[in-house]
């Protein structure tokens, strides 16, 4: 019988693409994940399947979008600490328990009930909520509730470190998810170890832009002077460093240990992020409606497996967070037949030397709530139902995403052509009992089932906020019928 193939899931919160070395930023100090990637391989092209921690995180383990796992915006723990968002629905995780692994989480769950251990999951160090604080937070071990003292980036760090040795030891097949809250908000000072912060005292953050601010923009995480700017970006960055660090810490126990060839390594983030970038502090709910900004979808991913894979590959086709579970699973060798359609397609071929084939027409699909993408090599284009507004870029032309082509008569063709694919590939997998085109969704939180599944009382949040986008493009003045703290 072969050994089996252990594996590391890193994944980061609020991470985008554009934030590391590898992925060409000068600012982040990143070395060991770009040294993941000089001897790993790296996409240039990734997707998120949503904009937004928990529907994202929900896809990349069900292989589902949205609207067949449920999750359609950011789970408002305030509201859902009994409900399992994914109960009844299988995870790579849960098929990699049922084949003889050890599984254990290290981290941000926020797919709900972090106090019960689900999923496959054998041990469990889970934060609470979606986030918070960076010191004391409160994490569940096992089930018991405690509160942390240190640093949970590290933190999250050592409780992997110990669940790799335990299986070590034990001689254990394993697959370990270590999931940070980092670079996520807050990012103050006191959030953060001075020595982090010190690394970025004079960098001036050029891989951010100053942009105006978006007219959509919600209340914003930042809006002051130009030094509170360059504070909460040393934060922001200060995290990613913070992570790189964690990450050595986990390759070189795996190195120490005699497994890392033995181990499949594995880093991306939930979902995209934007700072500055387009006028905007956050990621698709940085905005009202909606955004599918390629800064807020478009998120890193690094693989590595010591000679296992090609040193330095570097692939430029597209591909989606759907396609993680069936990849998993065929590169462990374990067959999986779902009870339903999935969308994703597994990469195992091009990741085991297969050249890409980039002449094919490989498309790309997002979704958050009512807020649909389709996306081409040299297209874009964004449908918000039931009214819009939408939008249309050409993405060979105007890479930032700054002219929106909707009412310029020349692309009219080239609208009909890609809001028929988009409709037709949703058609063919959404599950009209949670259809997220039908579902009110605002960005602000999710406190309940969607669709049918729930109670049919109101499930989504709406934001405090003077001003909402209507269908005929114009800002008009809204209630404030709702107040809400934004926890995601």
């Amino acid at each position: 019988m072969n050994k089996k193939t252990n594996v590391v899931f890193i994944l980061t919160d609020d991470q985008g693409y554009w934030s590391l070395g590898s992925y060409g930023n000068k600012d982040v100090i990143s070395p060991t994940l770009d040294k993941l990637a000089e001897e790993g391989v790296r996409f240039d092209n990734f997707f998120c399947v949503s904009p937004v921690c928990s529907p994202a995180r929900a896809s990349i383990f069900t292989g589902r979008i949205p609207s067949q796992h449920g999750v359609h915006d950011w789970l408002d723990e305030h509201h859902n600490d009994t409900v399992e968002y994914l109960k009844g629905q299988d995870t790579f995780v849960k098929v990699l328990a049922e084949n003889g692994y050890r599984c254990g989480l290290s981290g941000k769950w926020h797919l709900g009930n972090s106090a019960e251990i689900q999923q496959g999951f054998s041990e469990w160090y889970v934060h609470e909520k979606g986030g918070g604080p960076y010191y004391n937070a409160p994490m569940y071990k096992n089930g018991v509730l405690t509160e942390e003292p240190k640093y949970i980036t590290d933190a999250t760090t050592d409780y992997g470190i110990e669940f790799i040795e335990k299986c070590s030891k034990n001689n254990e097949p394993f697959y370990l998810s270590l999931h940070y809250t980092a670079p996520h908000a807050p990012w103050g000072k006191e959030h953060h170890p001075e020595e982090l912060l010190d690394l970025y005292k004079n960098c001036k953050f050029e891989s951010c832009p100053r942009d105006e601010y978006h007219p959509w923009k919600i209340r914003e995480t930042f809006e002051g002077t130009e030094e509170e700017r360059i504070d909460i970006l040393k934060g922001y960055f200060g995290a990613i460093t913070g992570v790189d660090r964690g990450v050595k810490k986990v390759v070189d126990k795996l190195e120490e240990l005699g497994i890392l060839e033995d181990t499949l390594i594995i880093f991306t983030s939930d979902n995209g992020m934007n700072m500055g970038h387009h006028g905007i502090f956050g990621k698709g709910n940085g905005t009202s409606p909606q955004n599918m900004y390629e800064t807020s979808v478009k998120i890193p991913m690094i693989i590595s497996h010591k000679n296992h894979l090609s040193k330095g590959k570097v692939y430029k086709g597209l591909y989606s967070h759907y396609d993680v579970m069936p990849t998993i699973l065929q590169y462990l060798g374990i067959e999986y037949n779902s009870p339903i359609n999935l969308p994703g397609k597994s990469f195992y071929e091009v990741l085991n030397g297969k050249e890409e084939n980039n002449d094919k027409d490989v498309v790309i699909f997002d979704e958050y709530g009512p807020v649909r993408m389709i996306r081409n090599k040299e297209w874009k284009y964004i449908h918000r139902y039931p009214f819009g507004p939408h939008e249309l870029y050409c993405l060979k032309k105007d890479p930032d995403e700054k002219e929106n082509l909707i009412d310029k008569e020349e692309y009219q063709d080239k609208i009909k052509e890609m809001r028929m694919r988009l409709e037709r590939w949703f058609v063919k997998y959404v599950n009209p009992e949670i259809d997220g085109a039908k579902e009110p969704v605002f960005g602000a939180g999710q406190k309940g089932l969607a669709g049918v599944w729930g109670d049919g009382t109101t499930t989504y949040e709406r934001y405090d906020s003077d001003l909402i986008f209507t269908c005929d493009n114009r800002l008009k003045e809204r209630d404030k019928d709702s107040k809400i703290e934004r926890v995601d």
